[in-house]
């Protein structure tokens, strides 16, 4: 009892992660699991402070990036956490761990200029007016990949100008929809008789659209209106998240509007938009350029 299996079980079932969170604790486990073998551990609530020290300090000998070492070393906090609070063992061998620090690397965005040249794909396209639709809504409203594609009808108020979605950790939030969005989607939903509980965006059957026809539409049409950046749905979160937080300076409520539990999280988005501001004072202030 209280093996890994039981912990990614306690994952899914009780802390209802995410399908990706938990298929990337299975391989970091599974990566603990085969070194401690390697080193004569059977079990690995045996493995101690100093050999999860080893486990780490091999991993990053391996090759591993700062960031995949933090991840490494977070899946091996929870586990033994879970273990201590089932009494399997006195301390975590994890709580002392430090990863390497990763360099910080800001997200890519779209300026205002090419994020309204995206949007604007021709409706009388092919899946013209779902397309516009579904960038719209991605821009509009910042949400994830995950949440627009489990979206309903029912979840979206049209008159209220609102969207509710389920967000990591299972929550719960609302989030506003912009006029040019809410058109968009009301000109999608003209061209199918659907009732409330089907999905916005369908897949094949009944189901929902997947997350990589999402991700290679939006290259596909993001190519189409001539930009020329790696775009994807993230970018769009990225770029919500930095011009509304450009325009009101409200770091507070951009956190609200992305759903980070954590505010350190959305403080990424500053030092973007200190970036604009450092371009705008190069290009404005007399002073501001060297000579030649």
């Amino acid at each position: 009892m209280y093996s890994v299996a039981d912990f990614l079980a306690h994952l899914e079932v009780e802390r209802r992660v995410s399908a990706h969170t938990l298929d990337a604790y299975r391989r970091d486990l599974a990566a603990l699991t085969e070194w401690a073998q390697a080193q004569g551990v059977a079990n690995l609530v045996e493995v101690n402070a100093e050999q999860l020290r080893g486990f780490v300090a091999s991993e990053h000998r391996r090759g591993l990036s700062p960031k995949s070492l933090q991840r490494r070393l977070s899946a091996c906090r929870s586990f033994y956490q879970w273990q201590l609070k089932h009494g399997r063992i006195v301390a975590s061998p994890a709580a002392a761990l430090r990863a390497p620090k990763a360099p910080r690397k800001l997200p890519q965005v779209l300026d205002a200029d090419e994020a309204v040249r995206l949007v604007e794909v021709p409706v009388d396209a092919p899946l013209g007016k779902r397309d516009r639709a579904l960038l719209e809504l991605f821009y509009s409203s910042g949400l994830r990949l995950s949440e627009l594609c489990a979206l309903r009808w029912r979840d979206l108020d049209m008159v209220g100008g609102m969207v509710t979605v389920l967000g990591k950790g299972n929550k719960e939030r609302k989030v506003p929809v912009g006029s040019h969005a809410r058109n968009a989607l009301a000109e999608w939903r003209q061209e199918r008789t659907v009732g409330n509980e089907a999905f916005v965006f369908p897949g094949r059957g009944e189901g929902p659209i997947s997350q990589r026809a999402v991700q290679i539409r939006i290259k596909q049409l993001a190519q189409r209106q001539g930009l020329f950046k790696h775009v994807h749905p993230h970018m769009l979160r990225h770029s919500f998240a930095s011009h509304i937080l450009e325009s009101s300076g409200d770091l507070r409520g951009v956190q609200e509007l992305l759903g980070h539990a954590d505010i350190a999280t959305t403080q990424i988005y500053t030092h973007l938009d200190f970036q604009h501001l450092a371009k705008v004072y190069d290009a404005a202030h007399p002073r501001a350029k060297r000579k030649r």
